[in-house]
């Protein structure tokens, strides 16, 4: 009967997988190619530099740019390559959590079973173990929706790296190679959000705070939590996810209030909803997530409980 009460966990197990990658993992392939390109570019950087000293003219100055272009597309690759190893090894991170999480359930089943053996000839021990099984089936099928909720997002993100072109974009020249401004003020950034619905960032500071932050769903709340994956509060949540974006905000909710105030018919995914005491996530078409609890995503609201609005504020469009 035990086994019985134990199949469905143990199948759940079964199909999770353990999200540790073969021998030959194709992060590290990904990781050495985009090394290699950068060893290229540093290559081609040199040549490119010494090009004007011995080469002037019209047919210099298209060569030139010709091998910028290059080079730009080059450094492109290379991010995106190291990106696309990133999304692969957070994905695995996800399955593999997941999978020592229903072990852990799986365990805490068989343990009390085994407690209880002596009480399974009974009608009463009998219906206590079916009721101990669904319990813990329940705590199995919400692991596993969590990680499919995870795992949405980081399938989202994996279909933006491999679908976008390259193409060479002006910007910032960084060590004489045109490349695209990273951070604030670049053009809007589509993202797309679990639901399959897509919204247009600002930017691509504020499309990755958006993606970071979707990565907390299911996470528990937590009082002054700023631990991502563990525990976190409303103010933990934002400030997470737009500092691993490369923007600081202050850590209560109520000082996030940062940045360019926005009208609600403008809000663009990455804005913040600030209260006296919370504050949430635009992720777009009339969604924002916050730390309820656990995190997860709620409709776009300019009421919570009886604290005061603040408003509707941009972090990466500071005003001074």
């Amino acid at each position: 009967m035990i086994d019985l009460l134990a199949r469905p966990v143990v199948d759940l197990l079964g199909a999770f997988g353990t999200g540790t990658p073969p021998t030959g993992s194709p992060v590290e392939a990904i990781r050495e190619a985009s090394d290699a390109m950068d060893a290229v570019h540093a290559c081609g950087r040199t040549a490119i530099s010494g090009i004007g000293g011995v080469w002037t003219g019209v047919a210099a100055d298209a060569a030139i740019d010709r091998a910028q272009a290059t080079q730009a597309l080059s450094v492109q690759l290379s991010d995106r390559g190291r990106e696309i190893a990133a999304v692969i090894d957070n994905a695995s991170h996800t399955v593999r959590a997941g999978a020592a999480e229903l072990q852990a359930i799986l365990d805490s089943f068989l343990s009390v079973a085994s407690s209880a053996l002596p009480l399974v000839a009974t009608p009463a021990g009998q219906a206590m173990l079916i009721t101990v099984a669904l319990d813990h089936l329940g705590r199995a099928l919400g692991v596993v929706e969590r990680a499919r909720g995870e795992l949405a997002v980081h399938t989202a993100r994996m279909i933006e790296l491999t679908a976008a072109d390259l193409v060479p974009t002006e910007g910032r020249t960084i060590d004489g190679v045109s490349r695209p401004i990273e951070g604030v003020g670049r053009g809007g950034m589509e993202i797309l959000l679990p639901d399959g619905s897509t919204a247009v960032a600002p930017n691509p500071a504020a499309a990755d705070a958006v993606r970071n932050a979707l990565t907390q769903q299911g996470v528990a709340y937590q009082w002054g939590g700023t631990a991502a994956g563990r525990g976190l509060d409303c103010s933990g949540l934002t400030q997470w996810a737009y500092g691993e974006a490369g923007v600081d905000l202050p850590r209560l909710a109520q000082q996030q209030s940062v940045g360019m105030p926005v009208d609600k018919e403008r809000l663009m995914p990455g804005d913040l909803a600030v209260w006296d005491g919370h504050v949430a996530m635009i992720i777009g078409n009339g969604q924002m997530i916050e730390a309820g609890d656990p995190i997860g995503i709620s409709p776009i609201r300019t009421t919570n409980s009886s604290m005061g609005f603040h408003g509707f504020y941009r972090p990466t469009e500071r005003t001074y």
